[in-house]
């Protein structure tokens, strides 16, 4: 697993922890009903919060100056990692459009079903990730053809 994906996870596991409390989605009450809504509007909105924080200690760090190591060797390694950070916050960029998204599809009431199909997605895959928009039979099918495409 790379270092950006651990680094997401790492940040979605923390927004859980802030959010869950003593509530956690089960399948035994009403699929989507307004406490599960809750709490995944909670999820997200925490989760965009987290992001936007990390973000923040990037942009303070690029603003304290250039990068002025008097090894070659050393600049190269640092430019590299700024390389490395800069990518990963534009993957979170991408990844608070997602989030937003999510949060639209609750406010219209479309939260939680597959965008293909229009069953559940189920509670286990949004705890795991929240901004699942396809049940993981129509995620795979989706994957299969776009793999096949790109072999042509």
């Amino acid at each position: 697993m790379s270092v950006v994906a651990a680094n997401e996870i790492d940040i979605l596991a923390t927004a859980r922890n802030n959010v869950v409390g003593d509530y956690m989605p089960s399948s035994d009450e009403p699929y989507m009903g307004p406490r599960q809504l809750e709490f995944f509007r909670e999820l997200l909105v925490e989760w965009k919060h987290s992001i936007l924080n990390a973000a923040a200690g990037t942009l303070q760090q690029l603003q304290d100056g250039p990068i002025r190591e008097p090894d070659l060797n050393d600049r190269a390694s640092s430019e590299t990692d700024w390389g490395i950070e800069l990518r990963t916050r534009d993957r979170q960029r991408k990844l608070i459009a997602k989030i937003e998204s999510a949060i639209r599809r609750i406010d219209e009431g479309e939260y939680g079903y597959c965008e293909v199909t229009g069953e559940p997605i189920g509670i286990g895959r949004l705890i795991a990730r929240p901004i699942a928009t396809m049940t993981v039979e129509a995620q795979e099918a989706h994957e299969r053809r776009e793999k096949i495409s790109r072999d042509d």
